[in-house]
């Protein structure tokens, strides 16, 4: 459709996987140049033509599909948007798989090297964000992005196009950019527009903002994985199969074949069972203390993911190489070592570059984002409740006001 173009790409779906029967039910892509500006937004609903599937999960309603076209449909129309395009999405390979799906049952494939060459935010987070888990809420809180209407495609697709520009500003020199986007612009298979348009339907507004529980709370804080892409794969879809604490007999067979997909033997996905659990084990004990709903409900993932009673026990005492959260502690003056990585959030009263530049000045390295490697989160209101204060508690970074910033940090 047009060139030096990233296709932010995200999809709602009516289960977990695209082998079987489950189809896409919304899709959203936001059109994003190399600068980070966006170009254009479009979603619509998709009649996926069979029943929607965990609504709890989604939120659509059948009511809002009225109408709504089905992939077939908006095919063409989709591809068009797509040809040229780099293709970025929040866990990559899921949403890769569904479009392959969707493209073949509707005789139209895209090329191969259009989904193999995407660029996948959660698989960069271990690049860009030194100890964010796997979650798009997470990696979002760790650059302060307010990710408004969360399981939808349009709002998940709008979040990650905000954190794919944050990735670039941290790294404005590499010319992988710049390189993905000419190679994908040569690489167009659709020339011109369609001859018809679709016109696209939209889900009703939510009456209210749906209940959050537990395990959807623990699983935006997992701790970074380290491991293989495959398993990184599995690990992913567990979260979206465990969301809501229940797996069908169709989720656990499509879960085994996923397993063999990947190359995973039973063994191995015992494993991953475990250590997945255990990470959940880690989130809560994370504040010190591990209550009867959070027991409960470890125990019921226990039982989901196939292991024993011994795992049961091990959780009710905290991992003896945890990192409790403690009171924070604020550096006296002196004790920021030189280089350290400094991050600013909320209006402050100075302009924003003036700061950084003094910061530098004094030795220190103004950051975008919060990770592991930060020392310090100078905040307008270090009361503040924004994702960047949030993921700095959560890793103990101190948060500060910005009177110590001129008192001590700069004096």
């Amino acid at each position: 459709m047009a060139s030096g173009v990233f296709s932010v790409l995200d999809t709602e779906t009516t289960g977990l996987f695209p082998g079987g029967h489950d189809r896409i039910a919304e899709i959203a892509i936001v059109r994003m140049n190399r600068d980070g500006e966006v170009l254009d937004r479009w979603e619509t609903l998709v009649n996926p033509q069979r029943d929607l599937g965990k609504q709890s999960l989604h939120g659509i309603r059948s009511c809002d599909l009225l109408g709504a076209p089905t992939f077939s449909d908006l095919a063409a129309e989709l591809a068009w948007r797509l040809s040229g395009t780099v293709l970025v999405a929040h866990n990559l390979s899921f949403d890769a798989r569904f479009l392959d799906a969707e493209f073949r049952r509707a005789g139209m494939p895209v090329p191969g090297h259009f989904l193999e060459h995407g660029l996948c935010t959660m698989r960069m987070s271990h690049q860009y964000l030194h100890g964010a888990g796997r979650s798009l809420q997470d990696c979002c809180d760790s650059f302060g992005i307010e990710l408004l209407e969360a399981h939808s495609a349009a709002g998940d697709a709008a979040a990650t196009a905000v954190l794919l520009s944050r990735y670039m500003e941290l790294d404005e020199q590499n010319p992988e950019w710049d390189l993905r986007l000419g190679r994908a612009a040569q690489s167009a298979w659709i020339k011109a527009s369609p001859g018809g348009r679709i016109i696209p339907v939209r889900r009703a507004a939510a009456d209210a903002e749906p209940a959050r529980h537990f395990l959807n709370r623990l699983t935006t804080r997992l701790p970074q994985f380290t491991g293989t892409e495959a398993q990184d794969d599995y690990l992913a879809i567990l979260d979206r199969a465990l969301m809501d604490r229940y797996l069908s007999a169709h989720e656990e067979q499509q879960l085994i074949s996923l397993a063999a997909e990947l190359g995973l033997d039973r063994a191995g996905a015992l494993e991953l069972h475990e250590l997945y659990f255990q990470q959940l084990v880690r989130a809560a004990w994370a504040d010190g203390t591990l209550t009867e709903e959070e027991l409960l409900d470890l125990k019921t993932v226990a039982g989901l993911l196939g292991l024993g009673q011994q795992s049961v026990q091990g959780a009710l005492r905290p991992p003896a190489d945890i990192e409790l959260a403690t009171a924070e502690a604020v550096p006296s003056a002196g004790k920021l070592a030189p280089g350290s990585l400094v991050v600013l959030t909320g209006d402050m009263s100075r302009a924003r570059a003036q700061i950084e530049e003094d910061l530098r000045a004094a030795g220190y390295v103004p950051h975008g984002a919060i990770t592991k490697k930060v020392s310090l989160l100078v905040a307008a209101d270090p009361d503040s409740l924004s994702g960047k204060a949030k993921k700095a508690r959560d890793y103990g970074i101190p948060v500060v006001s910005e009177d110590y910033l001129w008192d001590t940090l700069l004096a």
